[in-house]
């Protein structure tokens, strides 16, 4: 694996790339960097794959500006489009995870054209994820502790990082991410995704309006997912105008693909294949 250095628009991303043969993009979400795929990426090369993997904005090495503006869908996707573009990509297979799934859904509906077949994990289409009803509001109450700048980042860190342990609890490498958090402004980068995507004082009656989705799609779900409802994932079969395959994964926390890594390999390399 290589790890590139390279400046898109106004800010420099750190890029992991291995592999030859048919383009794969993942994206990662939130706390998260392209470490995330690590159990995905050996299998991926080895299946014939080229893989292009980013930090996204705000996340690992890449920069992290702390406008709350800098981190709306539009520019995060426009990251996206500009990676593939940097590597001369104009097809890729895709797998996202969490806020990664919020651009890989983005760029699946509004680039079809850029993107053969989607892995979304976790994340549903963002209407879908919009309509999932009361269960899945409860779910997402820490969104509104995040929309307080200065005090959630307070919050988040007192008494050794506890509330943040506390409410990530089944991440499986709750230390590594910390000391990537710990880091000056990266923080406050990571709940920006939140506050660009999410304040209430932006939102409409119709919520997140995102076009119907011409790619075909496998939306992955784990049972011990305690931020989201397989309501929201299953519900975005409405949303598409092209095959739609859903698989649960039993046991398995929001990150998946840690947990049963070679399971979510298995999942995404038969989608690719089929």
């Amino acid at each position: 694996m290589t790890v590139h250095r390279i400046t898109l628009g106004k800010y420099e991303f750190a890029i992991t790339e291995a592999g030859r043969g048919t383009p794969v993009l993942l994206l990662h979400g939130f706390p998260d960097s392209a470490r995330l795929w690590r159990h995905q990426i050996p299998a991926l090369v080895a299946a014939g794959h080229r893989v292009i993997a980013p930090d996204q904005r705000g996340f690992g090495a890449s920069d992290k500006p702390q406008e709350v503006a800098a981190y709306a869908l539009p520019e995060v996707l426009a990251d996206a489009l500009a990676v593939l573009d940097h590597f001369g990509l104009e097809r890729v297979r895709l797998v996202s995870h969490d806020w990664g799934a919020a651009v890989g859904w983005a760029l699946a509906a509004w680039h079809p054209e850029r993107v053969e077949r989607h892995v979304a994990l976790s994340v549903g289409h963002l209407s879908s994820l919009w309509q999932a009803g009361i269960a899945q509001r409860r779910l997402a109450w820490y969104m509104l502790l995040f929309m307080r700048q200065g005090l959630a980042e307070d919050i988040l860190m007192r008494q050794d990082w506890q509330f943040f342990r506390d409410l990530w609890q089944h991440h499986p490498e709750m230390d590594t991410w910390l000391a990537d958090l710990a880091r000056p402004g990266a923080l406050t980068a990571a709940l920006n995704w939140y506050r660009a995507n999410v304040d209430v004082e932006t939102w409409t009656e119709d919520g997140w309006v995102m076009p119907r989705v011409q790619v075909p799609t496998l939306g992955v779900w784990s049972s011990g997912d305690i931020y989201l409802t397989e309501t929201q994932m299953v519900g975005s079969q409405a949303w598409m105008d092209a095959a739609w395959h859903y698989a649960r994964v039993e046991g398995a926390t929001h990150w998946l693909m840690l947990d049963r890594p070679a399971h979510v390999t298995r999942l995404i390399l038969d989608f690719f294949a089929a």
